[in-house]
This record gives structure tokens, sequence and C-alpha cells, in this order.
């Protein structure tokens, strides 16, 4: 806006993923998480990587959650929102893939980081879905970063969030036929500030509208997408790119032009 064009950026796939050029900040580029540097090829765009795990392979076995966080000495935290971008704890490793069983949902409200009590954004949990599959990126934490990470991410997503805690099955990028056990913070219809199903446009409408501690929520939606973008032409997430789609059907008549990229 003021000069920026909604349109098709170059190399994106039709019909799949983001289809109009949007950048958390203008001129931006997608940014890796940060931190230590993923295992070369992880965060590119390679056509070869499958998007079904092989089922031949059996996951790497960790220590099951223990009841005291010191007990445990590695762990995999896998981030399909916000922790692909900012995890903000110390991690050793981090790895970008996908699980299976499960598709991404703007479906969780957030009165904290992307909204207010007045006003809640719209955040992403994940779906129970046979036929699903969502990217995303897994944190390795080891020794002293078990504890301090949960602790963090207990206060950031638990307590501000209202998710809970689940186990799920991480297939790396670069190697899917190494599957990893990994935690992954999900919200359920029964947590309070679950919301629960919407059509796409009206939840672009609410994203618009919306602003918390962290930023506006269309900053949140915009750096999934790009996320996505980097991930390659076999991640899909339908739900994402219609939310994405009518966010740029609206947003020049939402607020002035010249304000419009000035929202993140």
């Amino acid at each position: 806006m003021g000069g920026a064009q909604l349109e098709r950026p170059s190399g994106a796939r039709p019909g799949v993923c983001v289809r109009r050029s949007f950048r958390a900040h203008a001129g931006g580029q997608p940014r890796r998480p940060p931190g230590p540097s993923p295992p070369p090829g992880t965060m590119k765009q390679e056509s070869a990587a499958p998007n079904t795990p092989p089922t031949s392979e059996s996951p790497t076995p960790f220590a099951q959650f223990p009841r005291n966080d010191g007990d445990l000495q590695a762990l995999w935290i896998f981030g399909y929102g916000s922790l692909v971008w900012r995890p903000d704890f110390a991690y050793s490793d981090s790895r970008v893939g996908f699980v299976r069983g499960y598709s991404r949902r703007f479906w969780q409200g957030d009165t904290f980081h992307r909204g207010s009590d007045k006003m809640p954004g719209r955040v992403v949990t994940l779906l129970e879905d046979r036929e699903g599959c969502t990217w995303g990126v897994a944190y390795q934490v080891q020794g002293e970063q078990v504890s301090k990470a949960l602790k963090y991410l207990n206060v950031r997503e638990a307590v501000l969030g209202g998710y809970d805690t689940k186990e799920v099955t991480f297939y790396p990028q670069d190697a899917p036929d190494q599957p990893l056990k990994a935690l992954a913070y999900v919200a359920t219809p029964q947590n309070p500030g679950y919301l629960g199903p919407a059509p796409e446009e009206a939840i672009a409408t609410q994203i618009l509208a919306c602003r918390g501690f962290s930023g506006h929520n269309l900053e949140y939606l915009l750096r999934l997408a790009d996320f996505m973008q980097l991930c390659g032409p076999q991640a899909r997430d339908e739900h994402l790119a219609a939310i994405v789609d009518a966010v740029g059907t609206m947003l020049p008549c939402f607020c002035p032009t010249e304000q419009a990229l000035a929202l993140v």
C-alpha cells in the first residue's frame, strides 16, 4: 500500500498457499527461526521432500514427559504457529518438517498476544484430521534448556494461551524416514478461549481488527504464510491460504492505503 500492490509473488504456487504478496514489514523477506541454523536444506524449497511420511520406520523414542522437568535430558518441541519464527527459548537444534493426522486452524481465541478481552484475536491450533498434514519447526532442547523452555512455554502457551500439551510424531523435511517424538501445544474446545470454526472471510475480518501485546494479529498471519512459502510446493495449507486471500481482498477497504502496512 502506498505503492505496494496485492499481487501474486514470483514463484508462488497457484491454488495452494499464499496468492497475494504480503510481508510482516514492508519490503521484508521471510526469515528463518532465530537461533542455531538448521541443517543444510531444511529451510529451502525442496520439491523432492515427500508430503506423506513412510510407514516403515518407527519414531525415534525419547523419555516420557517427566513429573519433574529436570529428569528429562532431551526433548523435541514442535511449533506450528508463532513458534516457527519466534521460539524465544534456548535450543540446541531446529528442523523443519511436518506432523500427520492434524490440520492447522485459526480457531483459538487470543486475548493477550494478538488480541484483547474486548477483541480476541485468532491464532492457530491443531485439529485431529486423518488426512491432515501440518508443517512447522521442531526444536531440540537439552540439559538445562529443557526445564527453562518448558517453564517459559507453560506461561506463554498454557497460562496465557489456553493450550494443553500433546505428543506428536514429527517427520523432518530432510529425513522423513527418521521420525521423532515431539511435544506440541494444542488448544482444545474445552479451553475457555476456544472460538471454533468460522468462515475464512469472518476470520480475516477479525484478524484485521485485533492487536495484542505481541503485535498485530495480521503480522501473525503473514509471518505464518511466509514460513509456508519457505517450506516449498509440497507444503499445503488451504485454510491459511484462504484467509490470506480474504485479507488481500479486504485490506484496501479496511484502512487508508498509506497506513495499511503500518498495521504490522
